[in-house]
């Protein structure tokens, strides 16, 4: 097979087209907000809230409603007992996520397990990006489109939330605020990305792509468009991948970021090997005679 084959002939076949098309959103709404999540070393609570979902997305599919509205229900009381945890209790954060999320995730197993329904527990989990339907394709792309048109929309003042919220918040804004949009975002960007990777793998598509940019750049502008090439390039190779090789779609498209990541990690102007090139040559010129 040729390589212009190789691209094209996915193509012929509408399941490819829908799955691309999912792809992109999905890769670009995780995109924009995994900058936020990196900058505020919020990768934990993008696992709880992945996995907190579990039990809403049972729910809805037993109710007959769309699975988002559960999801987004879920994730969002998972984000208030974590925090309520943590300010209520000598617990910390980090405890708080991991028990919060384990806890709603088993609550979700549990479920899956008594309640007697037709529901595909291994596409929840890993996702199921070749099989969605037009209604699937509908909540992914209105949901997707939401996602970043409010964050492009407040991206100054979650810019400086993110370095400064002291500065912040002595300017006029409200942090608080800040922070419930952007964990909102976190629950609504969840349910998009369920499609591609499902619960386990959803936390890869939150961080990796904007850890990998903030490896290349220092500047947020930048950053947002390295993490967006990222992201969207990694979900269409991964399910390009997944159709040749025949390969787990999520796994394929996770795959393909962690790569990029390891690449950056190394080659990167400030990775490690620049670094250790920079002290090298620091070395030899220190050693030089005057």
């Amino acid at each position: 097979m040729s390589p212009i084959e190789w691209v094209t002939e996915p193509l012929g076949y509408e399941f490819m087209q829908r799955a691309l098309l999912v792809a992109l959103v999905c890769g670009l709404a995780c995109a924009v907000l995994s900058c936020w999540l990196t900058l505020l070393g919020w990768s934990l609570m993008g696992d709880a809230v992945s996995h907190a979902v579990l039990p809403g997305v049972v729910l809805s599919y037993v109710l007959g409603a769309p699975f988002a509205i559960g999801a987004f229900l879920f994730g969002t009381a998972a984000v208030f007992l974590v925090g309520g945890l943590n300010r209520t209790s000598r617990v910390k954060e980090d405890a708080a996520i991991g028990i919060v999320f384990t806890g709603l995730f088993a609550l979700g197993l549990v479920l899956v397990s008594a309640i007697p329904s037709q529901i595909d527990l291994f596409h929840i989990l890993f996702g199921n990006v070749l099989g969605v339907s037009d209604g699937d394709i509908v909540q992914v792309v209105g949901i997707g489109a939401v996602v970043i048109a409010v964050l492009l929309h407040k991206r100054r003042d979650l810019v400086l939330y993110a370095f400064d919220p002291t500065h912040a918040h002595a300017i006029g804004l409200r942090p608080r605020r800040l922070e419930a949009l952007l964990l909102g975002a976190l629950a609504l960007t969840v349910i998009v990305a369920l499609q591609a990777v499902g619960i386990v793998l959803v936390v890869a598509m939150l961080v990796t792509p904007g850890a990998t940019a903030y490896l290349l750049t220092d500047r947020f502008g930048p950053m947002l468009g390295w993490a967006s090439a990222a992201s969207v390039s990694a979900c269409v190779v991964g399910t390009y991948l997944s159709y040749h090789l025949d390969w787990s779609t999520g796994g394929a498209i996770v795959c393909v970021l962690t790569l990029q990541f390891v690449a950056a990690y190394l080659f990167a102007p400030r990775g490690v090997l620049a670094g250790r090139r920079r002290t090298r040559r620091v070395e030899e010129a220190t050693a030089q005679p005057a």
